[in-house]
C-alpha cells in the first residue's frame, strides 16, 4: 500500500483514468492495487513489443481533447509529459571538450571571450549559468555535443522574453536562401532570424505547387521548435512569435539600402516591403503590416561561424528538386543498403540521427530537407541541427509518405525515440494535446492559435503511421530471424524498468532526480 501511495503522489495525472475502471464504493485497497497494475501495464506498453496498429487510431482519436489540463491534476499535459521518467533520465557529466564554446576567459584573445568583454562583463572567469549574461549568450554557452539546450532549461523563459519584447536596433536582409528573411539585432548584441507571415493559419499549400516552390511560414518555424522539444530532441534553436512594427522596427532602422528601396504603401494604407530573393520577392508577393503590425517568427541565431564552424551535409534522401526527374532513392528500394556502407552512416549514431530528423519532418509535412548541419568541433559524434523548417505544416488534409522513406528502407530507430513516440500516442500524453498546450505559451497565441485544429489532428494521424512503419519493420525482422529486434532498435537507453525503479527508490528517500 505504501508503494501504491507513492505512485499516487508521483503520477496524479493517471488517477482519473482508473476511476472509470472501478465501482464508486470500492474499498481503498482494491483501488490502490488497480492503480499499481495500471501503471505497470502502461510501462510495459511503452517498452515491449510492436504497436497494436489496429486499435491505435481509436486510442489517439481524431482531434484530441480540447482541455489542456488532465482532469484531477494540477499539471498541464505538457508539464505531465516533461515530468515523465523518460524525459528525466540521468545523463552522464559533460566534459570540457563536449561544450561548444570555451568557458575559461583568462585569455582575452579568445574570440568568444572578447565578445563577453565587449558587452561589459569584465570578470576574468565566468561560467554558463551566470545570471549576468544576456539570455542569448547563456543559450550559446549551453550548447553541448549532445543538444542545443538541456531539458527544462531555466534560460528558455528569459530568452523567449528577449525575442518577443526587447527593443530591435537593427534589421537587415539575410543573404542566401530562396525567400525573404531578416537578421534582427538587440541592444545586448543578441541576434535573431525573422521570417514574416506569408500565409493565414487555416490556408493549405496549393496542391499545384511543387515542394520547392512553397511559401515559408512563420508559424511553421515556431511550431517546429515546439515539436522538436516535445519529441525530446532539442535540436532546433528557440523560435518565438512577435508582432513587429514594420515602420519603427524595420524601415526606420535598417541600414540595408536594397531592402529600404522595396517599402511601399498599399492601396488600403498598409505598409509593405518585399526585399530581394529568389522566390516571392516582388510587389505581387509583398509582406504587409496591418497597417504596420506584422506577425513574424524570431529564431535565435547560433554562434557565429567564426566561433563555431558548422559543416553542411547533403542528405542521402535529398529530393531531385526537378519537375520531371526522380532521385535515386525513389527508384531503388534497397538504396539504404548503400547508405549504410557509406561514411559517416556506416558507424556511430549518424543513421539513427537522420531517422530522428525524418520522423520530425514527416510529422510536420516538411519535404524540403535537402541538407543538414553539424558543429565541426564535434566531428561525426554529435547531433544534427534541424534548421530551416519554414515549409513545414503546409498541408493537413494529406500526408506525404515519401518523407518516411529512410525509416521504411533502413528499418532502424533509436529505442529512446520509439519510447517517446509510444508515450505520445497514449491518451494522457496525446501529441496534439501536448502541442496545443505548448504553443499556447507563445506570445502570438493571443492573436490566434499557431496551429489549427486540423494541423494538430494531422500530428496524431501521422504519429500512428510512424509507429505502424516501425511495427512492420519489427515483423519483417521476426519473419527473417525469429525473435528479437536488434537490427531495428538501436539501444541507446539503459533498462527502462531499472530507470523507473531507480526513480521510485530515490523519491522514497525524498531525493528528486532532475
Amino acid at each position: 500500500i505504501s508503494f501504491s501511495m507513492l505512485f499516487l503522489r508521483l503520477f496524479p495525472s493517471l488517477v482519473p483514468l482508473t476511476f472509470s475502471l472501478i465501482l464508486p464504493h470500492s474499498s481503498p485497497q482494491p483501488l490502490l492495487l488497480i492503480l499499481l497494475l495500471f501503471f505497470l501495464s502502461l510501462q510495459s506498453s511503452l517498452e515491449e513489443g510492436p504497436v497494436d496498429t489496429h486499435t491505435m487510431t481509436v486510442r489517439v482519436g481524431k482531434f484530441g481533447s480540447m482541455g489542456i489540463k488532465p482532469m484531477g491534476s494540477g499539471m498541464s499535459k505538457l508539464e505531465a509529459l516533461f515530468s515523465h521518467p523518460l524525459y528525466n533520465m540521468p545523463t552522464p557529466p559533460i566534459h570540457e571538450d563536449d561544450w561548444l564554446l570555451k568557458r575559461d576567459c583568462s585569455e582575452k584573445t579568445d574570440a568568444c571571450c572578447m565578445i563577453l568583454y565587449d558587452i561589459g562583463d569584465d570578470s576574468a572567469h565566468w561560467n554558463r549559468s551566470s545570471d549576468s549574461h544576456p539570455p542569448w549568450l547563456r543559450f550559446h554557452l549551453g550548447i553541448s555535443r549532445w543538444q542545443l539546450y538541456p531539458h527544462l532549461d531555466p534560460n528558455m523563459a528569459p530568452l523567449a522574453q528577449q525575442l518577443s519584447t526587447h527593443r530591435i536596433v537593427s534589421a537587415v536582409q539575410k543573404s542566401g536562401g530562396t525567400q525573404l528573411k531578416l537578421v534582427m539585432s538587440f541592444p545586448n548584441y543578441g541576434q535573431a532570424i525573422l521570417k514574416p507571415m506569408k500565409q493565414e493559419r487555416d490556408e493549405e499549400t496549393n496542391f499545384n505547387l511543387y515542394y520547392f516552390s512553397d511559401f515559408e511560414r512563420h508559424n511553421a518555424e515556431i511550431a517546429a521548435f515546439h515539436l522538436d522539444r516535445v519529441l525530446g530532441y532539442r535540436r532546433i534553436p528557440p523560435a518565438v512569435g512577435r508582432l513587429v512594427d514594420v515602420v519603427t522596427e524595420i524601415k526606420d532602422i535598417t541600414t540595408d539600402h536594397k531592402l529600404a528601396r522595396t517599402f511601399f504603401t498599399s492601396p488600403v494604407n498598409n505598409v509593405c516591403f518585399y526585399g530581394q530573393c529568389s522566390y516571392y520577392c516582388s510587389t505581387e508577393h509583398a509582406v504587409c503590416g496591418r497597417p504596420q503590425n506584422l506577425e513574424a517568427s524570431l529564431a535565435m541565431m547560433l554562434p557565429d561561424t567564426s566561433l563555431a564552424t558548422r559543416r553542411s551535409w547533403r542528405s542521402p534522401w535529398k529530393r531531385s528538386y526537378s519537375r520531371s526527374k526522380l532521385a535515386v532513392w525513389e527508384k531503388d528500394p534497397d538504396y539504404c543498403d548503400t547508405v549504410k556502407k557509406t561514411p559517416p552512416y556506416n558507424k556511430g549514431t549518424r543513421l539513427v540521427d537522420l531517422i530522428d530528423m525524418t520522423i520530425l519532418d514527416f510529422l510536420m509535412g516538411n519535404m524540403d530537407r535537402h541538407h543538414y548541419e553539424t558543429f565541426e568541433k564535434f566531428g561525426n559524434n554529435t547531433f544534427l541541427l534541424h534548421l530551416d523548417n519554414g515549409r513545414a505544416f503546409g498541408r493537413h488534409s494529406t500526408d506525404e509518405p515519401s518523407i518516411l522513406t529512410p525509416l521504411e528502407q533502413c528499418c532502424r530507430i533509436r529505442r529512446s525515440t520509439l519510447l517517446h513516440l509510444r508515450l505520445l500516442s497514449l491518451p494522457q500524453y496525446r501529441l496534439s494535446d501536448v502541442m496545443r498546450d505548448s504553443l499556447s505559451h507563445d506570445p502570438l497565441f493571443s492573436v490566434a492559435p499557431l496551429l489549427s485544429e486540423l494541423h494538430l489532428s494531422a500530428l496524431d494521424r501521422r504519429l500512428v503511421t510512424v509507429l505502424q512503419t516501425v511495427s512492420r519493420c519489427q515483423e519483417r525482422q521476426r519473419s527473417r530471424h525469429g525473435e528479437g529486434d536488434d537490427d531495428v532498435i538501436y539501444d541507446d537507453v539503459t533498462d527502462y524498468k531499472t530507470l523507473v525503479k531507480h526513480r521510485f527508490t530515490k523519491n522514497k528517500k525524498k531525493i528528486d532526480i532532475k
